[in-house]
């Protein structure tokens, strides 16, 4: 049955389901994360709401996979790495190169091309995009010491944001605090790891002030891995009038990172965590200074309240430095951006409606100069002196309309988008060059309440993802070789339906499993002209790969097994296989001729994705005296072994990792005192944490996470 005929079927059961069942009559509130209280193992029963889907919506009325992770949720453990945090969610991979400050994210598959940076995965920073205009994105400005709240919308939402095929991760500022305070806080950990720094807050009657910085100094475990980034990061709200609230928001964060380099199968059975002999002769490394600054308006009106503005504006400013082999190049880029968007709610025919409209826009422009390498440092300027512009633009509508009893519900979006690059040579005038791509993507969603809090939803859409700018680099045997913009790579569509329930099945009358939440989705999704990249020289280029089909499951669960007890499971199933794809090989000799064959990989299984991802966790919490809570955590995630390249030559092999936590919160009047600390891969299994997709020298692996020993000390004061 093919994929439209499935769609049809699950939305007439749907309906059926709908016009045959009788609503239940329940005010139990749906949670999919669970919050839980400083002082407390219980869940509250307040609505979480999340703001990632464009508009304010509970989790159970969403018609797709949504996650919002609280802070309580993650505050004993290890906050360096974004993997730290978002590792239990099903269905979202990620896997670290150097760092926090370059970590691959994958949602479905998108996301796994990158060698560098996130792709395919929309970033937001308080609802603002830290992504890039061409989708690109470095996380090195998100702090998980300011940061509240992370909502994480997983599978197509390139109906609402531009290059999101794999859905969104927005980070918020924990804003919403009830009482001043001040905390400093100190991070140690093994290979030299420093983080130290302050979080305060002012909150009056009329306003709310939050600032944090942060210093993070890390030698690394392999060598030529250091880094450190100083991260200033501040918010400011305040009402001025009734329904109304103004934000302004703003970081700055400044650092360094050296690039120990990928290893070739030899050298990583050798030794798995030396750096290669290139990177640290050449001192490949990357220096980066961003800040953003940015303003929001929103305010409610009408009768009833029914009607929303909001409005916001923001300048950013970037500066990006790359040594490499032969290579110094210099990034300086000013942005502009700005979105809007209108709410109304309303009855059409006595059923409720929920109509959205906006709009996006991000223009940025700068010079790109290019230099000799010299051991690292700066030489002579090549003519690659380019004035660059990269900029999107987007309009989007979306429409939830109830169909049934306040049971059923259909949701339709769709977005137009334009994403535009254009480059021109100071210093060869005639070498100017541009392209443009655009599409409209449209999704259609259908959400039941089997109850007020289990739902089973569906959807259908298309994607669109342009390519970034690096991967739109020219490469030597394009059509045509001699232009700055490689004219072949054209941008990824796809079309993506997924079915799924999701809920809270609770118990209050028993003291076992009083809380289990759990979600599970299926998906299929088929893409067209991927993009994927390939190596030459070490350098990456990209190119499109024809057809993949994708096919998974993502299941997670949540549960109160006893008072204090939690269980976590989540597990992923990928199984993602190249449809049609026939393309140029390219090696390298041991002379460093390129050589070229043409080669046939349909069927073959798309790289840098495990088909099996298993997470495991129990949790115990405890109030040990009016004034002391203890934690303790294990942690356990096993992973199937992952093919390097297109041709799928070579396989990682499967790990498993083993984690521990403890922590200790004290109470002493106004103050507040909390100790934690734990050890990552306590059985130090040595694995592949990163794959250099279709290297040509063969150079695909990078060590992950040794035995790691960590510890943290805050000390708060609220008044």
């Amino acid at each position: 049955m093919n994929l439209v005929k499935t769609i049809i079927l699950c939305s007439f059961l749907l309906l059926l389901f709908a016009v045959t069942s009788n609503a239940q009559k329940k005010d139990s509130i749906l949670y999919l994360i669970p919050i839980d209280q400083i002082d407390s193992i219980k869940y509250e029963t307040d609505e979480v709401i999340v703001t990632g889907t464009r508009t304010n919506q509970k989790i159970i009325d969403i018609p797709y996979s949504v996650v919002r992770i609280s802070p309580t949720q993650y505050k004993y453990d290890r906050k360096v790495s974004i993997s730290d945090v978002l590792n239990a969610v099903p269905g979202v991979f990620m896997q670290s190169r150097y760092g926090n400050h370059d970590v691959r994210i994958s949602i479905r598959g998108f996301g796994s091309r990158s060698n560098s940076g996130i792709r395919g995965v929309r970033i937001l920073l308080d609802g603002i995009p830290e992504s890039e205009p061409d989708g690109q994105t470095r996380i090195e400005s998100i702090d998980f010491n300011s940061i509240g709240s992370i909502e994480i919308v997983k599978g197509n939402s390139s109906s609402l944001y531009t290059n999101a095929p794999g859905g969104v991760v927005n980070f918020i500022n924990d804003i919403n605090f009830s009482k001043s305070f001040i905390t400093q806080f100190n991070d140690f950990g093994s290979s030299d790891l420093r983080r130290n720094g302050f979080k305060a807050g002012i909150r009056t009657e009329n306003y709310g002030l939050l600032t944090t910085y942060t210093y993070h100094n890390y030698k690394g475990y392999r060598p030529h891995s250091e880094d450190y980034w100083h991260i200033l990061n501040t918010a400011f709200e305040t009402t001025p009038g009734d329904n109304t609230n103004l934000q302004f928001l703003g970081y700055f964060a400044t650092g360094l990172l050296r690039l120990p380099g990928s290893l070739t199968k030899a050298e990583f059975d050798a030794n798995p965590f030396q750096a290669a002999q290139r990177e640290m002769d050449w001192d490949f490394r990357r220096v980066s200074k961003k800040g953003r600054v940015a303003v929001r308006f929103n305010t409610k009106f009408g009768k009833s309240l029914n009607n929303e503005i909001e409005v916001t504006g923001y300048g950013t400013i970037k500066y990006f430095e790359r040594a490499a082999r032969n290579s110094f190049r210099i990034f300086d880029r000013y942005g502009l951006g700005a979105s809007l968007k209108y709410v109304n709610k309303s009855t059409i025919f006595d059923r409720v409606n929920s109509f959205t409209i906006g709009g996006d826009l991000f223009y940025q422009t700068g010079p790109v100069s290019e230099f000799n390498s010299l051991a690292g440092a700066k030489g002579d300027q090549l003519l690659n002196y380019l004035d660059e512009t990269i900029g999107n633009s987007g309009v989007y509508i979306l429409n939830n309309f109830e169909i049934y009893n306040k049971q059923l519900y259909f949701l339709m979006s769709g977005r137009y988008d334009n994403v535009y690059f254009d480059q021109m040579n100071r210093l060869l005038g005639a070498q100017n060059d541009s392209r443009r791509f655009e599409d409209f993507t449209p999704k259609f969603a259908l959400n039941y309440k089997v109850t007020p809090s289990i739902a089973v939803y569906t959807s259908f859409g298309y994607s669109f993802d342009s390519p970034a700018g690096n991967e739109l680099d020219n490469y030597p045997t394009s059509t045509k070789p001699g232009t700055l913009l490689n004219p072949d790579l054209k941008p990824q569509q796809s079309t993506n339906f997924e079915l799924g329930v999701k809920g809270n099945l609770l118990n209050s009358t028993s003291d076992f499993f009083s809380n289990t939440l759990f979600e599970f989705t299926f998906f299929k999704t088929q893409v067209k002209d991927e993009i994927v990249p390939f190596d030459v020289y070490g350098s990456a280029f990209f190119r499109n790969s024809a057809k993949t089909n994708r096919n998974g499951i993502e299941a997670g669960i949540t549960s109160e097994v006893y008072d204090g007890l939690k269980a976590i499971i989540s597990y992923t199933y990928s199984d993602f296989s190249y449809d049609e794809y026939s393309t140029i090989a390219i090696a390298v000799d041991s002379v460093g001729t390129i050589i070229t064959s043409s080669e046939n990989y349909s069927g073959n299984i798309v790289p840098s994705v495990p088909k099996h991802n298993l997470f495991l966790a129990l949790e115990y919490k405890r109030q040990l005296t009016p004034y002391l809570n203890g934690f303790v955590k294990g942690a356990f995630q096993s992973l199937s072994g992952m093919y390097v390249n297109d041709a799928n030559s070579f396989e990682t092999e499967g790990y498993q990792i083993l984690n521990s936590t403890l922590g200790l919160e004290m109470f002493l009047g106004n103050f507040n005192v909390l100790l934690s600390g734990g050890v990552n891969n306590i059985l130090d299994k040595t694995y592949v944490g990163f794959v250099n997709i279709n290297s040509s020298n063969g150079r695909f692996y990078e060590a992950g996470e040794p035995q790691t020993f960590f510890a943290s000390l805050k000390l708060g004061y609220q008044f």
